[in-house]
């Protein structure tokens, strides 16, 4: 080549310079990266949210309830048991048979008046004997009593020693004592045979007749029923156990209401006279009694009545929860209270009365605690649960009743 030859530029026809080469490679891989990292995150995103969903389904889901106050002003509520003001059984005091009955159940009676005529022919017979041996033994006295005045008569002249005279007063006074054991023995007679006339001993109502015409009485069984009862319902004496928490604020004097079954809407008012002082070692309450009025018969002897009292607001307890919300161990009931970190703590609880569907509490909780309704028996302590919303809003005991 010459020098004055032009040079050819072969550049063009070799292709891109190994600079754009790597711009490109560069690019490439960084992309690739970045799909790979996007991947990557998005499998780590699922797997957490897996996982957050997975440990949200492992808590379990629990309804709670809030203690609430007694809204009615520590109202007391027991059972009771009402009895006639006065009842009597009334038996047969000697054998014989029912002639005739002269009132039925239901029937009102006054006092002295027949209930039913037996008949006791034995007694009849008996008694008879016994006059008869009266009689005897009045003769026989009476003529000790002249063989006596006899004697004596002529002790003074002389006619007769001391010894016998003293001996003929003696078999008089044995005749006197012989005369009074025969009436006494006659009167006996006369009062069995006055039983053979039942009559009632006070005024009041007919409440059971197991006497019938012609039925065999034996006196002094103690299996047989009695021939009739006589209660007096004019008032009604009602029995009532009060628990020992309660049995300081329950005093003589304490108006209660009676409410019964078989009058709904209906109240009696009831006073409380007298209670037996001592507490009952099985049951731990105290034995009260309260009387009230029943001019209209409405209450029943034997009948079982709800018994209100109003006791004072220290007395008692403020708080009750559904009986659902107790759990029994070992330690005594407890109860399962919610925090807001969603962690449980179990509390022991004071059970001052249980009325079936609420129990109420005297001590262990709070109106601001979130105490699990049916808590399981292995929850303790420490555990977490999740709360449902629609039952922490709305759920909650208002007054137990």
């Amino acid at each position: 080549m010459s020098e004055h030859e032009t040079p050819i530029d072969n550049s063009a026809e070799a292709g891109p310079d190994s600079r754009t080469l790597k711009r490109v490679g560069i690019g490439a891989g960084i992309l690739a990266l970045a799909v790979v990292g996007v991947g990557v995150a998005s499998r780590i995103s699922a797997t957490e949210e897996l996982r957050q969903t997975a440990a949200q389904a492992a808590l379990p889901t629990v309804a709670v309830v809030t203690p609430k106050a007694d809204t009615e002003g520590n109202a007391l509520v027991l059972p009771g048991n009402v009895q006639a003001y006065n009842s009597a059984a009334i038996y047969a005091r000697t054998n014989g048979y029912v002639r005739r009955w002269l009132a039925d159940i239901g029937d009102q009676v006054r006092t002295g008046q027949p209930l039913a005529i037996l008949d006791a022919p034995e007694v009849d017979q008996q008694l008879a004997a016994a006059k008869a041996d009266y009689q005897t033994a009045l003769a026989n006295q009476r003529l000790a009593a002249t063989t006596s005045v006899r004697w004596a008569t002529m002790l003074k002249e002389d006619a007769v020693s001391q010894q016998e005279t003293d001996e003929k007063a003696g078999d008089l006074a044995a005749r006197v004592a012989v005369s009074n054991a025969a009436l006494a023995n006659v009167k006996r007679l006369k009062a069995l045979q006055g039983f053979t006339r039942l009559a009632a001993p006070f005024d009041g109502v007919v409440t059971s007749r197991s006497a019938q015409i012609g039925a065999l009485v034996v006196a002094g069984n103690a299996a047989a029923q009695p021939l009739f009862t006589v209660s007096d319902v004019h008032r009604v004496r009602i029995y009532v156990r009060v628990p020992q928490g309660y049995s300081a604020a329950v005093k003589p004097g304490t108006a209660a209401t009676l409410s019964l079954p078989e009058y709904p809407g209906r109240t009696f008012t009831a006073i409380m006279t007298s209670s037996a002082g001592a507490v009952d070692p099985q049951s731990g309450a105290v034995l009260v009694q309260l009387q009230a009025a029943n001019p209209d018969a409405a209450l029943k002897p034997g009948a079982f009545a709800q018994v209100r009292f109003q006791v004072s607001a220290g007395h008692g307890n403020a708080l009750a929860l559904p009986g659902s919300a107790i759990l029994y161990g070992n330690d005594g009931p407890t109860v399962a209270v919610v925090g807001k970190d969603g962690r449980v703590t179990v509390k022991p609880v004071t059970i001052a009365r249980d009325e079936g569907a609420t129990v109420q509490l005297s001590s262990g909780v709070t109106t601001q605690d979130r105490v699990i309704d049916t808590p399981p028996d292995a929850i303790r302590t420490g555990d977490r649960v999740q709360v449902q919303t629609a039952a922490a809003e709305g759920k909650g005991v208002a007054n137990g009743r």
